[in-house]
């Protein structure tokens, strides 16, 4: 069975104004304990999830996974290795944030069978990384790609980000430029979203955040959705952009129906068609674990209902979109049968078309993907 694991490094050097992930800056001693417990729960748990073959993918974020010390990432990665079998040709992801490695560090990941890189540059320009809280520079970002490379990584991802405090088109158009110059494999986008209980849900309360106006915001999206592509880096889902060969294959299994296993505080699993979650606190999280007990709670159930419009969202994510056939072999009926007047309304909107097996979101559907989403809602829950 082809299936995924997921690592949660719940640490960072510092936390990000925009940031609500469960994430706190750690100490040395609390980064050693928890270290000791995501070992642990490793190998409690791998051997019946190993019971299943090789695994496909591993991705191992956060937080920010480098602000481990090497030693104690080390030491995950090996846990790992030495309890789960993984494919020859697995992929395997480590998150890292400019400022927190060195040619040493990723040299050293490279040696321990990591083969992609996800970096957070989020933007080159060096007043917007200040205001939205990052630790890193510029010329920061730079560097992490250039010890990357000489470290041995041929697989380096970027992400961007966009409609950030005081940002212009022209910023989002260096930034492409300089990302470009790079040479990244893959490059992710996404948009600014205020979240609850960050430092920017309260400077918004205050009236004190200032955004970009909505239309400069959607200027910057069409533009990335547009140049991107010219550069050679095809969209295969909304916020992801991928030369050819080089799609994270682990973020594809989110979208796919594809079983994962997630170790660590917070991390969500999706196994035997259940979702589970750990739990969230690290102290919490960790004293389970020393106490031998499992430290995830599964998530609500999901109805038949619930699952038909979860594999329908998350299919319409992707450029292949929702295939009608591995729909009717989930739930044994047709797409159709319960969705016919959902389709024909987006159709007819401009936001859904036909693709030979399946149907998919057109551009105006990426771009309006929450209102896609909605109408596949059932029992009048749009």
């Amino acid at each position: 069975m082809r299936y995924g694991v997921y690592l949660h490094i719940p640490f960072c050097r510092k936390k990000c104004a925009y940031c609500d992930f469960p994430s706190q800056v750690g100490t040395k001693a609390a980064m050693a304990d928890y270290t000791a417990a995501l070992c642990r729960e490793i190998r409690a748990r791998g051997p019946e999830i190993a019971a299943y073959g090789p695994g496909a993918t591993a991705y191992i974020g956060g937080g920010t996974p480098t602000a481990l010390p090497i030693s104690l990432l080390s030491r995950i990665l090996l846990t790992l290795k030495a309890v789960l079998p993984f494919s020859p040709e697995a992929e395997v992801t480590v998150e890292v944030n400019p400022g927190t490695v060195d040619l040493e560090t990723l040299t050293a990941l490279h040696t321990l069978g990591v083969t992609r890189l996800s970096v957070g540059a989020q933007s080159f320009e060096d007043r917007l990384l200040a205001r939205i809280g990052r630790i890193h520079t510029a010329q920061a970002i730079r560097d992490t790609v250039r010890w990357a490379r000489a470290a041995g990584f041929t697989d380096v991802s970027l992400d961007l980000m966009y409609g950030l405090p005081g940002q212009t088109i022209e910023d989002v158009r260096r930034s492409v430029e300089t990302a470009i110059d790079l040479a990244p494999t893959h490059i992710s986008v996404y948009g600014l979203t205020v979240e609850e209980g960050t430092p920017f849900a309260a400077e918004e309360a205050a009236g004190t955040l200032r955004l970009p106006a909505e239309e400069d915001t959607e200027a910057m999206y069409d533009y990335l959705t547009r140049i991107l592509p010219r550069y050679g880096f095809a969209r295969y889902e909304i916020a992801n952009f991928a030369r050819p060969g080089f799609m994270s294959r682990h973020n594809l299994s989110y979208w796919t129906d594809v079983p994962y296993a997630g170790f660590g505080a917070a991390a969500h699993s999706y196994w035997d068609g259940r979702r589970m979650v750990n739990e969230p606190d690290i102290a919490a999280y960790i004293d389970a674990v020393q106490s031998g007990r499992f430290p995830a709670r599964e998530e609500e159930p999901a109805t038949r209902k619930n699952q038909m419009e979860e594999f329908c969202f998350l299919a319409l994510r992707t450029a292949r979109g929702l295939s009608r056939a591995k729909f009717a072999a989930k739930f044994g009926c047709s797409l159709d049968s319960v969705y016919h007047a959902t389709l024909q309304d987006l159709r007819a909107k401009g936001l859904l078309e036909e693709a030979a097996d399946s149907v998919r979101l057109t551009e105006r559907g990426m771009k309006f993907g929450n209102v896609a989403f909605r109408a596949f809602l059932l029992d009048g829950e749009r």
